[in-house]
């Protein structure tokens, strides 16, 4: 450090230089959320090549040596030399930042890349990339090492390179069929640049594909992983597009069928183009943006949105999103106002939630050289797209509400009647929230009559446990601590909230039961900070009977109460299968084991005969927790000092949530698919008959 500061001190940063310097400016980070962001950003030159019509298959494949590779059936990258800079396109893309064919030179219409740079700064942090080009006949070829032009002397980027010295060399390898074209990339990612922990993750690279595969109909999308022991392949091809995409993403049954909303716009802007003597000229430019967006209502109140641009996903939103928001406003609220009397609303007004609650919705737009913060491209920033996209969704619903065909007719009426609901549901919440204080486990008259309470009011020590039965409850009540574990008995199998509707599971007597107790409401009202339990515990007895009454348990949670699983705060306890003592000689007391399963027993046993030891016969196996005494199941499923329980985690929700669907759903159809081609699973002797 010195007070000295001058001209001498400053660094200026040439060419690829300032992507190794600052790689989080170009990719986020560098663990493995930037190294997905190089992925993506191949994969996305390729798709933009499909979206202009060219190529309809991309293969995808993660190498066992850690490359990934990214081959597509496209025009090929340009092989003719760059007049300005005297190079190949190949070079001129992967060593130039900010060159390329996406500033408005006619070769796309509306593409992903945008600022030029992606290619580039991928190479850049790459130890070793290869790219191979079929065009004009001939398969071109060209490596590079940590972004230098050169050549390798064998595979792999351990291999021996050779800069180029005096000129850049792209050559030729081959020859291909006539009107063959394409561009295969295999690069290895800079091990000094990224984390020791990055690595690519299969499942975010599947979830890109499928999305990018609704995104693009008829584009076919293959992921090859050779990584592990065993290599897996998936291949994704959608035609039907958003719509079918919107189906995909929803969390529940349909109110509406899935509606398009289509059009487009115009707008003009001044832009710098670039003129043939070389020279930046502020140009008024007219812009078309095309709006298509699929949405849906469900039963349910969580609300699923995605928005893209030129079919990059924009997660934050942006402009396009708020206009979306603004049209869907716009006509609702007119509509409300006109059918007021016939709702019964009164003068309350609706709010965006009351909207979104139970919505699906696919947003797209597609406009030349949009306006994004930044390379991540999260955020939309084009002003003008709002109003477009506003008066594209306005127009489109308010045709869709003025139709006179029956179906629409009455999908129209049961949306008026969602947001409705949605939105006194909202004012009664908060009236009561503001009038009522919060009542203590001492002070509530509404808490169930069975709940067998605790006596502290310590959320951070209190657990509720939900027993299957009044007779697993007396046996429980003698083996709880009563100060801070709290009983709520169910009778039998409660409802299946996933095939039920909002009413029916409020009227149901056991679901009742359990949001009453646990005290913190439910759905979009619920309040994680009111739950009168640090712990719910599930205990049901360890057959079948008991596993589909803990399943039942756990779809009511995560349909309603879900905050809870997330915070982890929902178990599920383990009792024990068998007790086995084992008879000591002598004076010594026998010795009591208990064990969890079949194979663990018949691994005991066979331990202990092993060892000369007796044990009492016959086994004793549980069929339910009523048939332990208190003794047993304090020691066993209750006491924190000897009890063993599962948590119950939600990492990925989305795909929880279709788990859910698929085996506690109302569609009957891929339930019995799922049945049936996975009858070759079950094991014979794992049945408790």
């Amino acid at each position: 450090m010195t007070a000295e500061y001058s001209a001498h001190h400053l660094q200026v940063l040439e060419g690829l230089e300032a992507v190794r310097k600052r790689p989080g400016m170009y990719i986020g980070s560098t663990d493995s959320r930037g190294l997905m962001h190089c992925v993506w950003e191949i994969i996305d030159n390729a798709v933009d090549e499909a979206l202009a019509g060219y190529g309809a298959r991309i293969d995808i494949v993660l190498h066992a040596d850690g490359s990934v590779e990214v081959r597509d059936r496209a025009r090929g990258i340009p092989v003719d030399v760059e007049p300005r800079t005297g190079l190949t396109g190949v070079e001129v893309v992967f060593t130039k930042l900010h060159a390329g064919g996406k500033f408005g030179g006619g070769s796309y219409a509306a593409s992903g890349g945008l600022h030029g740079v992606g290619a580039s700064v991928v190479n850049a942090l790459s130890e070793r990339l290869d790219v191979e080009v079929d065009r004009g006949g001939k398969t071109y070829a060209m490596s590079f090492h940590r972004g230098e032009p050169g050549v390798f002397a064998g595979p792999g980027p351990d291999s021996p390179f050779t800069p180029f010295e005096k000129a850049s060399e792209l050559r030729v390898i081959g020859k291909t069929s006539r009107g063959v074209t394409g561009t295969r990339i295999r690069y290895w990612a800079d091990r000094q640049i990224f984390t020791k922990d990055a690595a690519f993750h299969l499942d975010e690279l599947e979830q890109r594909a499928r999305q990018t595969a609704f995104l693009v109909p008829g584009l076919q999308i293959d992921i090859a992983d050779e990584r592990g022991d065993e290599a897996s392949a998936t291949s994704y091809r959608f035609d039907g597009g958003i719509s079918e995409f919107a189906d995909f993403l929803a969390p529940d049954a349909g109110v509406t069928d899935t509606w398009r909303l289509s059009g487009s716009g115009t707008f003009t802007e001044t832009v710098p183009v670039l003129q043939p003597g070389g020279a930046m000229v502020p140009t008024e430019v007219e812009r078309v943006c095309d709006v298509d967006v699929a949405v849906r209502w469900g039963t349910g109140y969580e609300t699923v949105s995605r928005s893209f641009v030129n079919i990059i996903a924009t997660p934050k939103g942006g402009t396009h999103l708020a206009g979306f928001e603004q049209g869907l406003m716009k006509v609702l609220r007119a509509q409300v106002d006109q059918n007021a009397r016939k709702l019964k609303v009164g003068n309350d007004k609706l709010e965006k939630d009351d909207i979104l609650a139970g919505l699906t919705a696919v947003l797209t737009v597609r406009l030349p050289e949009p306006q994004f913060e930044g390379q991540t491209k999260e955020v939309l920033g084009t002003p003008a797209v709002r109003a477009i996209v506003a008066n594209v969704v306005s127009t489109a619903l308010t045709e869709r509400f003025a139709s006179t065909k029956r179906d629409d007719k009455a999908q129209t009426a049961l949306v008026l009647e969602k947001v409705v609901s949605e939105m006194k549901a909202r004012i009664s919440a908060r009236t009561h929230k503001e009038t009522q204080r919060r009542k203590n486990a001492l002070e509530s008259s509404s808490l169930p009559v069975k709940l067998a309470d605790c006596r502290t009011s310590d959320v951070t020590q209190t657990e509720l446990f939900i027993v299957e039965g009044d007779s697993a409850l007396g046996t429980a009540k003698h083996a709880r601590n009563s100060e801070y574990q709290a009983l709520l008995p169910i009778r039998g199998k409660i409802l299946n909230v996933q095939k039920a509707s909002i009413s029916d599971m409020l009227g149901n007597a056991e679901c009742a039961a359990i949001i009453q107790t646990i005290g913190a409401g439910s759905g979009r009202s619920f309040d994680l900070d009111a739950a009168r339990y640090g712990k719910v515990i599930l205990m049901s007895d360890a057959d079948v009977d008991g596993a589909h009454i803990r399943t039942l348990l756990l779809t009511l949670f995560f349909r309603y109460m879900r905050p809870l699983i997330e915070a982890g705060r929902v178990y599920a306890a383990v009792p024990p299968l068998h007790r086995v003592v084992v008879m000591n000689p002598g004076s010594k007391p026998n010795e009591t084991i208990y064990t969890y399963s079949e194979q663990e027993v018949h691994a005991l046993l066979a331990k202990l005969q092993k060892a000369g030891k007796r044990w009492q016969e016959p086994v004793q196996r549980y069929k339910g927790l009523g048939e332990m005494d208190a003794d047993q199941l304090a020691e066993t499923t209750m006491d924190r000092a000897g009890r063993l329980l599962r948590r119950v985690r939600v990492q990925d929700a989305e795909a929880a949530s279709s788990v859910f669907e698929l085996l506690m759903g109302s569609d009957v159809a891929p339930r019995r698919d799922f049945i049936v081609s996975s009858s070759d699973r079950l094991d014979r002797e794992s049945i408790d008959a």
